[in-house]
């Protein structure tokens, strides 16, 4: 299946594209705004200032791109600060707003624990947050993009901010309270931890995403 990620100089683009490969996807790596805007399945990497990365977005007019080929049918997936950026708005360094995809808003992890929060945790789903689906063995319900995993698999994360009870949450985990850890809304999709740093749990993340029609 061919994916389409995009060449954001504010991304670990490298690790995601081998991640990607490595999960069977026929890889494009662009910043080109036709290929962008022409793509069927997009992913949207991002790490360190959320502000930087909406800054490239827009000077490049790829978030034009991005939203043409959303309207056009596409599936659109945001890693860790490119999950972020579908949001409505990030006050990471003052009021920014996001690509809007999602509602809600982006803001820091306060709490007793020290931030930023690096390393693996639990990601957890159910509540009626998501039509279940089980997974092929029948183990656990789960949201498409998490179908296949055990809950309260462990994914590794690397964040100071997070949106906190979004309405199109499918996921959460717990750092200085419970905060959206996964989002769908139609055919955009974010997940706030990284998939390339996951091991077996982050590629198949990355395989359902691929898989998914």
């Amino acid at each position: 299946m061919s994916v389409t990620l995009i060449d954001s100089p504010v991304a670990n683009v490298a690790n995601i594209a081998r991640a990607l490969r490595t999960a069977g996807a026929e890889l494009c790596v662009t910043r080109e705004r036709e290929a962008i805007a022409s793509a069927k399945k997009i992913v949207l990497p991002g790490v360190g200032s959320f502000r930087a990365a909406r800054s490239w977005l827009e000077s490049t007019n790829i978030d034009v791109a991005i939203q043409q080929a959303v309207r056009g049918g596409a599936a659109l997936l945001g890693i860790c600060v490119g999950h972020q950026l579908l949001f409505d708005l990030s006050l990471e360094m003052g009021a920014t707003p996001g690509l809007g995809f999602i509602g809600g808003i982006v803001n820091r992890i306060e709490g007793p624990l020290p931030v930023p929060q690096i390393g693996w945790n639990r990601v957890m789903w159910g509540g009626g947050l998501h039509p279940p689906v089980r997974d092929p063995a029948g183990l656990n319900p789960a949201p498409p993009l998490l179908e296949g995993f055990e809950n309260g698999t462990a994914f590794y994360f690397v964040n100071s901010y997070a949106a906190r009870n979004a309405p199109d949450e499918i996921a959460q985990a717990e750092y200085n309270g419970s905060f959206t850890a996964a989002v769908q809304q139609g055919r955009v999709f974010g997940v706030q931890f990284h998939p390339e740093k996951s091991s077996r749990a982050g590629l198949r993340v990355l395989r359902n995403f691929i898989a998914w029609n």
